[in-house]
């Protein structure tokens, strides 16, 4: 745990190897996105087709109107369902994401898949002419001290975003410190100003989920809103990383756990909780 103005607390079941982060992940490209945009590369509420014109021919009636900020927050509406773990047979899985019917009007309906982490990441690649991990590696993953960091990828190369990441607990906890101090590293802006603000700020409502009480307080930009306040990084098998600006703390857990919901549970009713009523 890190909170301002103290020594970091922590410790450790296992030993201290990379692991992967699962669905944590995601909030990388929502980082990626926002550099890109403070860039002049990429903007939030453009079309995704205007990156990529040449799959008009194919897409969906109605994908034409999904943004970069329906694919960031999992409300394009598609049917689209894919996850790092699942082969991919298709020649272009983007095609087959552009391609799939929609079920709801983009904008209208939140429905949690990694079709549009990894799109986004196609996206960054071709504004800027870096796949994903190469884009972040001298904008996050060098100045954070994450060295090399594993991404797998599809078969085009392209790296997986929403999952298939490894870090170690202590790298992620700095990625988690780093969005608990708006973005600044020691003293430097490493995400663009406003931009961690907008990850909470900028949610859509997962109210009607039905996979557990901690997914129906709203999803923003790669973010899960959460009790309290408090927002989170959520990955299978309690990845955690779960940030308090009010407490300016932030936990971080890996783990194999079973019991996923449990372990958030004691994040906030064993660590947080009782810093917020001492």
């Amino acid at each position: 745990m890190h909170r301002a103005g103290l020594p970091d607390v922590g410790h450790r079941f296992r030993c201290d190897d990379r692991v992967n982060l699962y669905s944590v992940a995601k909030t990388f490209p929502a980082v990626a996105l926002g550099m890109a945009c403070a860039e002049g590369r990429l903007d939030l509420d453009e079309r995704f087709l205007a990156y990529f014109p040449e799959l008009g021919p194919v897409a969906a009636d109605g994908f034409a109107e999904v943004t970069l900020r329906h694919l960031v927050t999992m409300t394009s509406g598609t049917s689209h369902k894919w996850f790092a773990h699942e082969r991919i047979d298709a020649p272009d899985l983007l095609q087959d994401i552009v391609a799939a019917p929609l079920v709801a009007e983009p904008g209208q309906r939140f429905a949690y898949t990694g079709s549009g982490p990894y799109a986004l990441g196609r996206v960054v690649a071709r504004a800027t002419g870096a796949d994903l991990r190469s884009y972040l590696m001298p904008r996050l993953f060098r100045p954070l001290d994450l060295h090399d960091p594993a991404w797998h990828a599809c078969p085009l190369g392209y790296p997986f975003a929403e999952s298939e990441l490894y870090l170690r607990t202590g790298e992620l906890a700095r990625f988690a410190q780093l969005l608990l101090q708006d973005g600044v590293w020691n003293g430097r802006r490493i995400v663009p100003a406003g931009w961690v603000e907008r990850m909470t700020a900028d949610a859509v409502s997962t109210s009607d989920n039905t996979h557990g009480k901690q997914f129906t307080y709203g999803y923003g930009l790669g973010v899960w809103l959460d009790r309290g306040g408090r927002c989170r990084m959520d990955g299978h098998f309690g990845q955690y990383a779960v940030i308090d600006p009010l407490l300016r703390a932030a936990v971080t857990v890996t783990a194999h756990s079973e019991g996923d919901d449990l372990l958030l549970d004691a994040i906030h009713e064993l660590v947080l909780d009782p810093i917020a009523g001492a």
